[in-house]
């Protein structure tokens, strides 16, 4: 039975991971929205939203890109620029420092913010992109965010083909990147879990690769095909600020 911890125990949760941390030779860590949102990063499905009307999942497709591109543009150039001036929160730099100070391994995160690099985090892998680094779809070159937003055409072969290195729904995730989060889970002692309901497909059947301690860190309980040792329920900045005093 999972063991959990809120607000009045959260202490002795947030102590019982800081030794399992402290035990564990090969941690790693599992990310998902629930990590960025204390960085103030806009729900662009706001009810105040231009895209109330509008289901997100179906603009942010392949099929969307091949056959309504400015729309495609218009909603990933929104995007873009609603994450200037976004930086990481207090949880990110905790993730970094350590990993700086070899007691995590890797992180793997379904968030395409590029926070934790930006907090100083090394070794991430990016399961579901980066939408601040930009490609050509026609010939896979990588090229200016400024020339994407200013809805240029590729400076390469000239086709109307930029978009963010994302994954978009009707895509594959990148296998390079999903093999080697795998490996790192497969020899993990230790399995953190933050922000995420696990309930996107295919990055929900990672955990079940870990044979290991697996520990949750989430806003709010969530029901999965495995079991945790320990779930902290609560926000991840704040959890993860708790924890920094008991891993120095």
């Amino acid at each position: 039975m999972d063991k959990i911890f809120k607000e009045d125990s959260i202490n002795k949760g947030v102590k019982n991971l800081a030794k399992m941390i402290k035990e564990s030779e090969y941690t790693v860590v599992l990310t998902g929205a629930g990590m960025d949102t204390e960085s103030n990063i806009p729900d662009f499905r706001g009810k105040d939203g231009w895209w109330e009307n509008i289901d997100p999942i179906q603009v942010a497709s392949i099929h969307t890109f091949e056959s309504n591109y400015p729309l495609f543009h218009e909603f990933y150039s929104m995007r873009i620029k609603t994450l200037e001036g976004v930086e990481p929160h207090k949880g990110h730099y905790v993730l970094a420092d350590l990993e700086k100070k070899g007691l995590i391994h890797s992180i793997a995160t379904q968030n395409v913010s590029g926070l934790h690099q930006k907090a100083g985090s090394n070794n991430v892998y990016e399961l579901h992109g980066n939408i601040r680094t930009i490609r050509c779809n026609h010939c896979n070159k990588e090229v200016k965010l400024e020339d994407f937003l200013a809805g240029e055409n590729c400076s390469f072969c000239g086709k109307k083909a930029l978009r963010p290195n994302v994954v978009l729904f009707g895509e594959a995730l990148p296998i390079d990147v999903w093999i080697k989060a795998e490996e790192d889970i497969k020899k993990s002692q230790l399995l953190i879990i933050i922000g995420t309901s696990l309930e996107v497909y295919p990055v929900n059947f990672l955990p079940m690769y870990a044979k290991g301690k697996i520990v949750l860190i989430n806003n709010e309980d969530i029901n999965a095909n495995y079991e945790f040792d320990i779930k902290l329920i609560g926000k991840a900045g704040e959890i993860l600020k708790e924890l920094e005093k008991y891993v120095e």
